[in-house]
């Protein structure tokens, strides 16, 4: 299965995660640095949960940091796919409402983590499109650029997860 579609007109972030909400952070593995040159954003124990959505050896975090991974591609989603991502939106919001960082991380940290974050913005009581709004602000414009994922957002995840399991 592929994980990333190969993009080159989509920039590095500027950062390696940015922070969405206070204690929320979204990230990949990937980042511009202050050479201009790309470099690998590596997690060490800056958090206390990380949300993987496509791992990388050698990116962490170190030993002792709970780490969840649920690699999904950036494309179309099956209803197991969207139910993990469901799963883990819970869980980042579960941590945060705990009083732990939070970081939700993919290859740029654009779509797979903005539609996790965005999940859990709206069980805050966000509506999708506030959620995709903070996401991008905080972000930057490439935030959630994959549109496919704003639909599922706007549908709703469960609405988008039973229509999958219906086409498959």
């Amino acid at each position: 299965m592929r994980t990333r579609r190969k993009q080159p007109d989509v920039p590095a972030p500027d950062a390696p995660w940015s922070e969405i909400v206070p204690g929320l952070w979204m990230g990949g593995h990937e980042f511009k640095g202050r050479s201009g040159e790309r470099e690998f954003a590596v997690v060490r124990d800056e958090f206390d949960l990380v949300l993987t959505l496509l791992r990388l050896p050698g990116h962490g975090p170190d030993d002792g940091v709970e780490h969840h991974v649920w690699p999904i591609p950036d494309g179309p989603l099956d209803g197991t796919q969207i139910a993990g991502v469901i799963r883990l939106a819970r869980t980042a919001d579960d941590a945060l409402e705990d009083g732990r960082r939070v970081l939700v991380r993919c290859y740029h940290g654009y779509n797979r983590s903005g539609l996790v974050i965005a999940q859990a913005l709206m069980r805050a009581g966000h509506t999708a499109d506030e959620a995709i709004r903070m996401i991008r602000a905080r972000r930057g414009p490439w935030a959630l650029h994959n549109e496919l994922f704003v639909e599922y957002l706007r549908a709703g995840l469960d609405t988008a997860r039973l229509l999958e399991e219906l086409a498959e």
